[in-house]
């Protein structure tokens, strides 16, 4: 059996190689697919594509795994992710593309959950008195590296021009395909699962276990008010993402009064941004201890709301993307107590299809968001449509409230064959013992903004 420490090494390798790969395509995928021809309404359709498979998916395959184990639905998330890597370098046409973002629209469902699910039920399996929202603060550090780094290398491989016939922008996506087939080898390698049964027959019931772990699941919210609370924070998560990600290039163009040179700056910023992201998560422990984790998600909630207010009303450029930077910050450290704070409401059989169930509300609300804000920016201003995003984001911060309130408190037994709710204390601090006093759009970088919810 691994120890807590080799579950914990081997969590942040496979999510580092998770997520480098999305850092390298993350400057270039828009530019590229204009570099072959699509118009940005193409573009728009492509990606779409992508949103619509991943919310359609996203509970069955989180059924899946929870069935038939993690480690099997990580490997063909891998193989395909490989496919639309490999596709992606020679698609030169728009049914082509289309076919990519399809492509990636599967992986996403298959992969959103599994990993994460497999280092907490595989460390609580060791030491159930594990402080696992530790590991998924560092998981978030590993995160914003990875694609911070990613990006670097990006920009890099651009400037160093075409290479025989791969041009200078296809050349992030032939490396981002090699590193997605270097994180296969890895999983095969370092992912390791006890299953209860194995065998086809195993795999036959197992798969038809699928679809009622996913309504089990969707059963704890009824029952759970928790949880309900929890996940009904991706709404405003997801409706006031589209500030940061898709307004704030607008905002700063606005500033700039260039957008050229505004999509020049843009490129060192989100590095920046998401290695301060990575730093937000690694102050995790320190927010635990200090606020406690549902306290300290809610005053995250206000925060973020803030810095987007300060986004939309800094007049120069410096302030804009101060805050855009802070934004980001307050993002990576947010989360890990969100995710941990839901991790502890749900026992194992079914934590895959409620971290999927989580993950899935933000789409439909990003849509949403993209659709009002765009429409008020349209209507009204940039600096007006984030305001109200802003609004949205800090507004979610009561709905931590039951979480704070349930600490301590145990659940009844449930019905017999019903899944258990844990109502579980908050988490001691990293530095005392157990018994001592006192864990979302469909670009790529919406991408990761919305897996690390």
């Amino acid at each position: 059996m691994l120890s807590v420490r080799q579950i914990h090494v081997r969590y942040l390798v496979l999510l580092s190689l998770r997520w480098l790969p999305v850092g390298l395509l993350i400057p270039i995928f828009v530019l590229l697919m204009q570099e072959r021809g699509l118009t940005l309404t193409q573009i728009g359709l492509a990606l779409a594509a992508q949103g619509v498979i991943v919310f359609a998916l996203e509970l069955p395959t989180a059924g899946l795994a929870d069935a038939v184990g993690r480690r099997p639905v990580l490997v063909i998330a891998a193989v395909v992710n490989l496919a639309s890597g490999v596709l992606f370098i020679v698609a030169d046409s728009f049914a082509l593309l289309l076919a990519v973002w399809a492509l990636q629209g599967v992986y996403r469902a298959l992969d959103s959950g599994p990993l994460e699910s497999w280092y907490v039920d595989s460390t609580i399996a060791v030491d159930p008195d594990a402080e696992y929202e530790r590991g998924l603060g560092q998981g978030g550090t590993a995160l914003g590296i990875a694609i911070a780094a990613g990006a670097l290398l990006s920009g890099g491989l651009v400037a160093l021009g075409p290479v025989g016939p791969v041009s200078a922008l296809t050349m992030p996506v032939v490396v981002a395909g090699a590193l997605q087939a270097v994180g296969l080898i890895a999983l095969l390698a370092l992912l390791r699962e006890s299953r209860p049964t194995s065998g086809p027959r195993a795999l036959r019931t197992s798969v038809a276990e699928a679809s009622r772990k996913v309504g089990e699941a969707v059963g704890l919210l009824r029952r759970s008010r928790v949880l309900l609370a929890l996940i009904s924070v991706e709404l405003f998560w997801g409706f006031g993402l589209t500030t940061f990600e898709n307004l704030l290039p607008v905002r700063l163009a606005e500033v700039l009064g260039d957008a050229d040179r505004a999509a020049a700056l843009l490129g060192p910023a989100s590095t920046v941004a998401w290695l301060a992201s990575a730093g937000g998560a690694a102050l995790t422990p320190l927010i635990i201890r200090w606020l406690g984790a549902a306290p300290g998600a809610a005053l995250l909630r206000i925060i973020q709301g803030a810095t987007v207010v300060g986004m939309a009303l800094i007049a120069g450029p410096v302030g804009v993307l101060v805050a855009y930077v802070a934004c980001h910050t307050v993002h990576g450290a947010s989360n890990p107590l969100h995710m941990g704070l839901v991790h502890r409401q749900v026992d194992g059989p079914y934590r895959t299809s409620v971290v999927s169930l989580n993950s899935m509300m933000a789409m439909p609300a990003a849509a949403a968001g993209g659709v009002v804000l765009g429409l008020i920016a349209d209507r009204s201003s940039v600096s007006v449509a984030m305001l109200v995003g802003a609004v949205v984001l800090a507004v979610a911060a009561p709905l931590y409230l039951p979480a704070w309130r349930a600490r301590g408190v145990t659940s009844p037994a449930p019905a017999d064959g019903a899944p258990t709710i844990v109502a579980q204390p908050e988490p001691p601090s990293p530095d005392v013992p157990p018994g001592g006093p006192t864990d979302r759009g469909n670009t790529p970088t919406a991408d990761a903004s919305a897996s690390r919810r």
